[in-house]
């Protein structure tokens, strides 16, 4: 397997962080309104509500693992949390743009995103693993050479996969989802994408199945403009969520042992 490109990703080592529940300081915008950091009292979350547990849609609310700790970080600094549900590959053009504080949205930390932005220390170990039909003869990313894979958009998915295997066996979408689906009707061989959202598909898609050897391993941090003073304020809000355990709350709450 090509995974020479893969290996040169440098990440970050894991924390293991918490919170309590995060609902009443944490509003939700639909990404109409593109408002700016500009009030004092409210940080602006950029996020693509189209990872479970990380973040998701229950009714009009915004939820999950990345959501609730965000709304932690910002009651930790006295400020309320406003979410931004917008395209995974706007997420980073909409904090250079000052267009939201941060970005979170299981994003992984890569050496050519430090380029364009700057992270937090990693909050969560995530994985990228691999969907296949439950009659595939796929068996380990081995197998993956010369198959069709589906990714999301602008995800490490993306990125790792079509770097591996080149743009021609890559199928390329706006929503995680919707690679399933591809999958399920035969257009796709297998879908690249991180192990808790393909849990979550795996769950509600009979016929499908994940492969038990991961692609990758990576670290999840928050991305902010270049040089955001940001950064230090969260950074010790994440060290001292760390300290009282509230991260694993939330964590234990969407993510239940198997």
């Amino acid at each position: 397997m090509k995974m020479k490109k893969i290996l040169s990703v440098v990440l970050v080592a894991a924390c293991t962080i918490s919170m309590a529940a995060c609902g009443s300081n944490a509003s939700k915008s639909n990404g109409s309104d593109n408002s700016s950091s500009d009030s004092s009292d409210t940080l602006v979350m950029a996020t693509n509500a189209e990872f479970p547990p990380y973040e998701y849609y229950d009714g009009d609310e915004i939820v999950g693992i990345d959501a609730e700790f965000a709304a932690a970080i910002a009651d930790k600094l006295g400020m309320k949390l406003k979410i931004e549900d917008m395209a995974f590959d706007s997420i980073i053009p909409a904090v250079q743009g000052g267009k939201a504080d941060f970005g979170a949205a299981g994003i992984t930390v890569t050496d050519e995103r430090k380029t364009q932005v700057d992270f937090s220390d990693s909050y969560y170990t995530g994985r990228q693993v691999i969907i296949v039909t439950e009659d595939s003869t796929i068996a380990s990313p081995d197998d993956l050479e010369g198959k069709k894979m589906g990714v999301q958009l602008g995800t490490t998915g993306d990125l790792y996969v079509s770097g591996d295997y080149g743009d021609e066996n890559v199928e390329r979408f706006n929503k995680g989802f919707e690679a399933v689906q591809s999958l399920l009707q035969g257009k796709i061989d297998a879908v690249v994408i991180d192990d808790q959202p393909a849990k979550a598909f795996v769950a509600e898609n009979d016929g499908l199945k994940i492969l038990d050897t991961e692609y990758i391993e990576e670290e999840y941090a928050f991305c902010f403009k270049k040089d955001s003073k940001l950064v230090d304020q969260v950074n010790e809000a994440i060290a001292s969520l760390q300290a009282d355990g509230t991260f694993d709350k939330i964590v234990a709450k969407y993510i239940t042992a198997e």
